[in-house]
């Protein structure tokens, strides 16, 4: 009763207009209703605000607001107070949330009152300054200088990040309420002198948090999973430590998960890293897959079953609204996804959220029909993935943890799981293209079931497969794999194939992975043309900007499906006609078939496959020798040279040396240009890879001796590069 007239009273304090005087209730109003309860006050577009009697109440008033929010169209700041104390959270979205305190009995000093005005007339005057992907980014090069740090101490980088993973969930934890108040913080603070008693302390922590009980007085959760299954800690360094304690100092509760993925990177080498595909990406990114791929269908039900429970309730029949209601929440609980090659976990989180997002919208339909109390049911396990670095997969099961009770504590909805976690055994540490449990005799391996599979395939042309994962396991895939895809594809295609023949034997509906660009070429292409035969792609970027591993690289996004998708999404439009195996709309250039008219006119250029090519210093220095014993002079060996690089960007001015057709005694001949040869190419020439160029090294691997014959005589003919992303004729 005395709710509003203190709410009144503020109003007049701070100069603004009361409900009553202002007289407009959509904008500024008492009571405001929402699905499942009314806002005790409310204006537009600055707050939301709940009173309660005593100050033990506020933080589950903070817990209504945020599932008001999205009815009240999210405004700037959440409000929560007693007569004794106003506690002011910041609610910008994208942004680090910010919370302020006004004291009652001195609500009149100025920084009070600044705050007051702020709150009344303009709420950007709180605006924190940082985004939670720059608060995450800073926070993470402060663990990055922890780990510069720590190098010289350990020479085991996966048990020093698997060590960071725990210290990071920790700050989480006690942020979030999970940990007593500024457990962690404490401990830091107490022993940052001594890293010995530090350790030791940290130690009792993680075994106290793996099964509940006492922390000297303090008493800890059961946390359980498999985070904590050990107590084993790395003993940091004096100045680890100090920066450690620097990093406490953040606010933690809104970290983004991603930045377990950031850690560990920076955390195990860089050959390790190229393997794992555990990059850095913005969940906006991730949703370019994830919202065509999985969230496009589940919303189209979610439309569908609400339009029904509608109807249904506007003929009388509650139960049967209710009943359709509760159908489709327990099929978006049950159904999963998977990441094949999941690393920490950024793809699985975005979709997790997702999930809980859609969620969260149908208990507000419930509430606002009076059916309340309702609880998330999605839930982690949902979250499938494959993933062959056993820290790697850990840090997916972690991010997925925090990000689950991240969103349980950003939307209202308390989070009173005990244990805190659990073992997710949803996500395995495996090879996800080759089973070699018999090394003998190696199998393609079996994916788990899913409805749906996204994710970021390793990023691996067909050049460095070798050098990167050796013959013996590139010969494997090969012979795993080489009835149905090329072996010169991409490593990627090999995600893309087993997505597709999952598809097809029904065990999945949609699929949306990233790809190199060369997945538009004539080889890896093969990939794409048999998702057409077998159904079809309804998404694609052909040529996306994306981060990875720190650096912007361009990149290929392919959504498909069994051909039952009739939305096609080009480059983020809408797309009419079909999309084309080399990612394109329009006239399929694919099916293109060779010319009769063009034989003996249409030739592809030599090809070197070796370092023939020389710079136009060398060049100049062999075309100034005096004649050969053979009378001849280098020229008619040394030669400018144009690749397709030279033709569509500016020309590198580079020179080559051409033997032609020459047997190896008249090339000899060429003295200085032979030795350059036999020097620089003929070893390479001695290896496996080259083996079939041996007999004659000292020549192009194709020297298109029937072009030569054709242009014998002209002045003149026309260029155009054959891989490349526009045709220009030169």
């Amino acid at each position: 009763q005395a709710a509003q007239p203190f709410f009144d009273d503020l109003c007049r304090l701070v100069g603004h207009p009361t409900t009553t005087e202002l007289q407009n209730p959509d904008h500024f109003t008492f009571e405001k209703r929402v699905p499942g309860g009314f806002a005790d006050a409310y204006l537009y577009n600055h707050f939301g605000w709940e009173f309660k009697g005593a100050d033990a109440r506020l933080p589950g008033a903070f817990d209504q607001l945020l599932r008001y929010q999205i009815h009240l169209k999210t405004p700037p700041l959440l409000i929560v107070s007693s007569f004794r104390t106003i506690r002011i959270r910041t609610n910008f979205p994208g942004m680090e949330t910010v919370e302020h305190e006004i004291s009652v009995p001195q609500i009149g000093a100025a920084q009070n009152l600044a705050l007051l005005r702020a709150v009344f007339f303009n709420p950007e005057e709180l605006k924190p300054q940082r985004t939670v992907a720059e608060v995450t980014q800073d926070t993470a090069k402060l663990f990055h200088q922890i780990v510069v740090d720590m190098e010289t101490r350990t020479a085991d980088r996966e048990r020093l990040a698997r060590f960071l993973n725990r210290i990071v969930f920790c700050l989480f934890a006690e942020d979030a309420g999970l940990l007593p108040d500024q457990l962690f913080t404490r401990i830091v603070s107490a022993h940052h002198r001594s890293p010995a008693h530090f350790n030791a302390a940290v130690a009792n922590l993680f075994d106290q948090m793996a099964a509940g009980g006492l922390f000297g007085m303090e008493p800890i959760a059961h946390f359980n999973g498999d985070l904590f299954r050990d107590n084993d800690a790395v003993e940091l360094t004096a100045t680890a430590l100090e920066r450690l304690g620097e990093a406490a100092g953040r606010n933690w509760r809104n970290i983004e998960p991603s930045i377990f993925g950031t850690l560990f990177e920076r955390a195990i080498n860089a050959s390790q890293r190229a393997q794992l595909g555990a990059h850095y990406t913005s969940s906006d990114d991730i949703m370019l897959v994830v919202a065509p791929v999985v969230m496009r269908p589940l919303r189209r039900e979610w439309h569908t079953a609400r339009a029904a429970a509608e109807r249904l309730i506007d003929a009388g029949d509650r139960p049967g609204a209710y009943a359709a209601l509760q159908s489709f929440r327990s099929r978006l609980a049950q159904t999963a996804v998977l990441d094949p090659a999941c690393g920490s976990g950024n793809f699985l989180y975005t979709t997790l959220k997702a999930f809980l997002d859609l969620e969260k919208e149908i208990i507000l339909f419930l509430a606002g029909q009076g059916w309340d109390g309702a609880t998330p049911q999605v839930t982690p396990r949902q979250m499938l993935g494959l993933e062959i670095n056993h820290y790697a997969a850990e840090l997916a099961r972690t991010a997925l943890w925090i990000g689950y009770i991240q969103w349980h504590q950003n939307n209202g909805f308390p989070y009173r799981r005990r244990p805190i976690l659990a073992s997710l055994d949803t996500i395995q540490q495996t090879d996800a293209i080759l089973d070699q449990a018999d090394a003998a005799n190696p199998i393609e391996p079996q994916w788990p079931p899913a409805e749906f599979i996204i994710g970021n395939p390793p990023f691996l042309g067909r050049g460095g497969l070798r050098a990167s994962l050796g013959d013996d396991y590139t010969n494997s895939v090969y012979s795993v794999y080489g009835g149905r895809i090329p072996n010169a594809s991409d490593i990627c295609c090999y995600w893309f194939e087993k997505a597709r023949a999952m598809i097809e034997q029904r065990s999945t509906k949609r699929a949306g992975l990233l790809a190199t660009q060369g997945i538009r070429g004539r080889d890896s292409r093969a990939v794409l043309q048999r998702i057409k035969k077998s159904g079809d792609i309804f998404m694609a970027y052909p040529d996306k900007e994306w981060v990875l591993d720190g650096a912007t690289v361009n990149i290929a996004i392919v959504g498909f499906d069994d051909g039952s998708e009739t939305e096609r999404c080009f480059d983020g439009d809408a797309a009419a006609g079909g999309i084309n195996p080399n990612l394109t709309v329009g006239v399929d250039t694919t099916v293109a078939r060779r010319l009769a008219e063009n034989r003996n006119i249409a030739f592809e250029g030599p090809s070197p496959k070796a370092p023939f090519d020389i710079s136009p210093e060398l060049a100049r220095q062999f075309l100034a020798q005096p004649l050969n014993v053979n009378g001849r002079p280098n020229s008619d060996v040394i030669r400018p040279v144009r690749n397709g690089k030279d033709l569509m960007q500016r020309a590198r001015g580079m020179y080559t040396i051409d033997f032609a057709m020459m047997g190896e005694s008249e090339a000899s001949q060429y003295e200085m240009p032979f030795e350059y040869v036999k020097e620089h190419i003929y070893p390479r020439r001695q290896t496996k890879a080259q083996a079939s160029y041996r007999h004659r090294w000292w020549q192009y691997a194709s020297t298109s001796h029937n072009m030569r014959q054709a242009l014998a005589g002209l002045e003149r003919y026309i260029a155009t590069p054959r891989v490349s992303k526009h045709r220009i004729f030169v």
